[in-house]
């Protein structure tokens, strides 16, 4: 949903041609050779728990390439995806630096590069470089805007359609990185798309085909276009 289909392992933090482009990664140099001596950067596979509601918090991990979905479940075993984590975002953060067990699950939804660091090792390097504590602000920040829009979204938006369309928005925007194209991989099932706009199934699945009739997107293969993010701006209000 988040990323477009590259998902090659970076050389290096250094190196990475995405890093300016991301919130916490954005470092100066000196902070930058740092944050690359630490940790370990390692290939997940689609469906790998990187961790679990109620694990001990002992890392914080960073999205390289790929997308996690972060959930939650209650206690009669439901489950509710709060958000699709894309490239450059912090997981498991909140809960080191509460010194909390993990309040939510991290898990791929594709194959994903993930740069793992050892909660004291990342707390030392937050310690030594401002910038980087500030950046971890900034990622808290931006993840409780995120929460807080995704329940104005379901509580305020009357139609399905409407909260569907705020997501395939928000999708895209958000892998566009600010080009014009609104182009992005759709690695949620069916499903887990109605779980995120508090609809059904099958009414997931009757509205992508209508936006497909009406041309506001297309799909090829695993790849959504928005061809009209204006009519779908337009369903959200």
């Amino acid at each position: 949903m988040l990323t477009a289909n590259n998902h090659h392992m970076p050389e290096d933090c250094v190196n990475c041609e995405h890093r300016h482009l991301r919130m916490f990664c954005n470092l100066t140099p000196e902070a930058l050779r740092d944050f690359d001596s630490i940790g370990v950067l390692v290939s997940h596979s689609r469906g790998a728990k990187l961790f679990s509601e109620g694990d001990t918090a002992r890392n914080v991990f960073v999205l390289c390439s790929g997308q996690a979905k972060v959930s939650s479940t209650s206690r009669e075993g439901k489950t509710m995806i709060l958000k699709i984590a894309g490239p450059g975002d912090l997981l498991g953060l909140n809960a080191v630096l509460a010194d909390v067990p993990h309040e939510v699950t991290a898990e791929t939804i594709e194959p994903c590069n993930v740069k793992t660091m050892r909660k004291e090792e990342f707390m030392d390097f937050l310690n030594k470089h401002g910038v980087a504590s500030m950046h971890a602000a900034q990622s808290l920040s931006s993840e409780y805007m995120t929460v807080f829009h995704d329940a104005k979204r379901l509580a305020l938006s009357s139609s399905a359609a409407g909260r569907l369309a705020h997501l395939l928005l928000e999708w895209g925007r958000t892998a566009s990185f600010g080009k014009a194209e609104l182009k992005f991989t759709m690695a949620l099932t069916h499903e887990e798309i109605a779980n995120m706009a508090g609809t059904s199934r099958e009414t997931v699945t009757r509205l992508l085909n209508q936006f497909r009739r009406d041309k506001l997107i297309a799909v090829k293969g695993a790849t959504m276009t928005l061809l009209k993010p204006e009519a779908l701006d337009q369903m959200t209000a």
